[in-house]
């Protein structure tokens, strides 16, 4: 069919040079010119790839036309709601007048109500005693004479003011149609042979290619469009949490160690060698190599000596200590274990030692500095954070997984309270979006005291936990060689949950492994706390 169009586009312009109103062409298996919407659209088509070829050229030229409506159809065809009413009563003084209920049997109950309505204000039909009658013998039903008008023509000849009428009466509607001027274009030929869009290695074999037509290659085509990387949910928040620590002024850690020894993850940290978090049920130990490098031998005398015997005012667990025990390498379980060590550089001007501080920022410009004439002992405050992952041989569930990841933060500085961290946690989280924050006792091996931060979750309408906190004890911070008066904040949150939160998950499986959706990570919306 669409090559039968073009050949009759094309063989019409070569008989008469121009088309000058495709709407006088006559379509193959048609016997009317092509006059409709339909026709025209049809014949676009053929147009568009003759233009492609440069065979033809054409101007399009708008038309407003007016098509019947499912009513004003059934008008056409059956009569105006009011002619079917007065054919339905009888003439005046020649029978018996047509109660509404009956008239509402024989054309329905619509056609009676809309009819009877019109025929009255026409003055057709007429009242007497319980029952309608029709004044006059014969009527001129303008309205189907206007649609059959307007569903052959698709317009009036009596004018804008008769079809607005028409259409507020919604029997009719407007449509936008176009016809078409055709002009012969520069490759004009009656041919419709369509153009080699290939250049193949047969064509080059035997010279074809010299003979063959070839489409014009289209510039300004648009090509697939490619797939771009896509950050990860868990990156998204990620990255919007660290923007809030770097703008309250804090240093990222450097936390690319996930092997910690026993001693950096737990026994520095001030935790009990028997503590039921080094068991093999929630840790995960390595096998080869069996055992870590020795930490500084008398930094581990003084933490070593602390556990067992006690120090800096504490009695210690007095309990038996293992060196097996604290050289045994895991996978971390916190990056406090990162926290730990970078603290113990941080005070080691504190020593008397020059160790290196990679990775460590420290702000001069606090307000914590020594008193006039005391002497320097080296402490400067630190504001410092990290993310990312720690691995607990944990069951996975709903809710929980073996791999994690851990947002922690510490404040070192002299005199700070439990006000200090309870004030802090509020703009921290404020800064988050949660507002409604509320902090519960709670116990935690290196921290004393230790609060639990909760806050009331709007959507789940509960209080729901988001972090744990506290001030590190002074049996950890004093074998580092801090000054007694030097104290520091610790709190950590996890990532998933806020980005499940934040992303509307239920299942964490949903968020990490196999069961990601590729297509929700490269949709998932920015976050923005």
């Amino acid at each position: 069919m669409a090559e039968a169009i073009q050949k009759l586009i094309l063989e019409t312009l070569d008989k008469e040079g121009t088309i000058k109103d495709t709407r006088t062409l006559v379509l193959p298996g048609h016997t009317e010119p092509a006059a409709t919407h339909d026709a025209q659209i049809i014949i676009l088509g053929a147009l568009n790839s003759l233009s492609s070829r440069e065979m033809i050229n054409y101007t399009t030229h708008e038309t407003v036309t007016h098509v019947l409506t499912p009513e004003g159809a059934s008008i056409a065809l059956n009569g105006s709601h009011e002619a079917r009413v007065w054919a339905a009563l009888p003439l005046k003084g020649q029978g018996e007048p047509v109660p509404p209920k009956e008239l509402e049997q024989k054309v329905g109950a619509e056609t009676a109500k809309l009819g009877q309505a019109n025929a009255f204000k026409k003055k057709w039909i007429a009242k007497e005693g319980p029952g309608l009658v029709k004044l006059i013998p014969e009527i001129v039903d303008q309205t189907q004479l206007d649609m059959r008008e307007v569903d052959s023509t698709g317009t009036l000849k009596a004018g804008e003011k008769a079809l607005a009428e028409l259409r507020r009466r919604k029997l009719i509607a407007q449509r936008k149609g176009q016809w078409f001027t055709v002009q012969k274009g520069p490759q004009f030929s009656t041919s419709t042979a369509k153009p080699e869009t290939d250049l193949t290695a047969d064509m080059l074999a035997t010279g074809a290619w010299k003979s063959s037509t070839f489409k014009k290659y289209n510039f300004e085509a648009e090509g697939i469009p490619t797939n771009g990387g896509a950050f990860h949910p868990l990156m998204k928040v990620r990255e919007e949490i660290r923007n809030i620590f770097l703008e309250m002024g804090f240093a990222e850690m450097p936390t690319s160690s996930f092997v910690e020894s026993g001693f950096w993850c737990f026994d520095a940290l001030f935790v009990p060698q028997q503590h039921p978090a080094r068991e093999l049920q929630d840790t995960f130990y390595l096998s080869d190599p069996p055992k870590s490098l020795p930490p500084p031998e008398d930094y581990y005398k003084r933490v070593s000596k602390v556990h067992e015997h006690g120090g800096y005012g504490s009695t210690g667990y007095r309990a038996p200590w293992s060196d097996e025990e604290s050289h045994k390498l895991l996978l971390r379980t916190h990056t406090t274990a990162t926290s730990a060590s970078m603290l113990y550089k941080l005070a080691a001007k504190c020593r008397g030692e020059d160790i290196g501080e990679d990775g460590l920022a420290t702000h001069s410009g606090a307000t914590t500095s020594k008193k006039s004439g005391e002497k320097d002992d080296g402490f400067r405050p630190a504001k410092l954070f990290s993310i990312d992952r720690v691995f607990r041989n944990e069951t996975m569930d709903a809710t929980h997984l073996a791999e994690f990841h851990q947002v922690e933060g510490v404040v070192a500085d002299r005199g700070l309270t439990l006000a200090d961290l309870i004030g802090f946690m509020r703009v921290f989280f404020k800064k988050m979006g949660l507002e409604n924050i509320r902090f519960k006792p709670a116990y935690n091996p290196y921290t004393e005291p230790s609060l639990e931060i909760f806050a009331f979750h709007p959507q789940l309408k509960k209080w729901v936990e988001v972090g744990n906190s506290g001030m590190f004890r002074p049996e950890m911070l004093e074998p580092m060689g801090f000054p007694k008066d030097v104290h520091v904040h610790g709190w950590g949150i996890g990532l998933e949950r806020p980005t499940m939160i934040r992303y509307g998950l239920t299942n964490i499986r949903t968020l990490v492994g196999h069961k990601v959706s590729i297509e929700g990570v490269e949709k998932s919306p920015a976050v923005h706390f």
